[in-house]
């Protein structure tokens, strides 16, 4: 980050959790999967910090990932993982976005205001998270 210009350290960045349970970050336009190198995610978003007493410190993060769509439960994983990185931060996702897919068309979803249809087809969608590429896997994202 410290190698970013103050332009560039205004957008937030991509980022994801690897299985290994490391953060990783990309520039803001890059695809989560790719900086995912196209493996398995415990979480993934946009992520923004600013430096305070010499220290980079997150100012807000979220799990706003169209390629990833994670779980809100994925925090613990995105919270150890800035732990590890000995980064402070937030208590949770500064904006969580809730993600589901249509059981009737397959189409993702982002659920607002607690209104689970379908956007597509009008389908109800399921309160339970279910976007994983094998959407019976309870291991996440």
């Amino acid at each position: 980050m410290a190698a970013r210009s103050a332009k560039e350290l205004e957008e937030p960045f991509t980022f994801v959790v690897g299985t290994d349970g490391a953060l990783r970050l990309a520039p803001r336009r890059s695809e989560h999967v790719a900086c995912a190198s196209g493996d398995r995610v415990l979480g993934a978003g946009e992520i923004s910090f600013y430096r305070d007493a010499g220290r980079w410190v997150v100012n807000e993060v979220s799990n706003q990932s169209t390629g990833y769509c994670p779980d809100v439960a994925s925090w613990p994983a995105v919270t150890q993982a800035l732990d590890q990185a000995d980064l402070d931060h937030p208590d949770c996702f500064t904006h969580a976005v809730v993600f589901r897919r249509c059981p009737t068309c397959q189409e993702h979803n982002i659920v607002r205001e607690g209104h689970f249809v379908c956007v597509f087809c009008d389908a109800d969608l399921p309160r339970r998270w279910n976007v994983d590429r094998n959407a019976d896997d309870p291991d996440g994202p």
